[in-house]
């Protein structure tokens, strides 16, 4: 079971990633291009899924950021 802390963290890094992406104009489609021109393969689907629910891993918001080419993120 998920506690309320973890549930917040959750719900902080999807919307930092949307964050991103709405900053450098980039749609769940276009991120799932960008993804597989680095060798990750992912279905437009299961990113919307997975940003809807916050439910990720470190790795996937990394290859994520990497993908859309941010290099820094401000946690605030």
């Amino acid at each position: 079971m998920t506690s309320r802390k973890d549930a917040d963290r959750e719900s902080k890094a999807a919307n930092l990633l949307k964050a991103e992406l709405k900053r450098k104009g980039v749609t769940y489609a276009g991120l799932v291009e960008k993804l597989g021109e680095i060798g990750v393969d992912e279905k437009e689907a299961n990113v919307k899924n997975k940003l809807s629910r916050g439910k990720f891993t470190a790795a996937f918001m990394l290859q994520c950021l990497s993908a859309i080419a941010t290099t820094v993120v401000h946690l605030d």
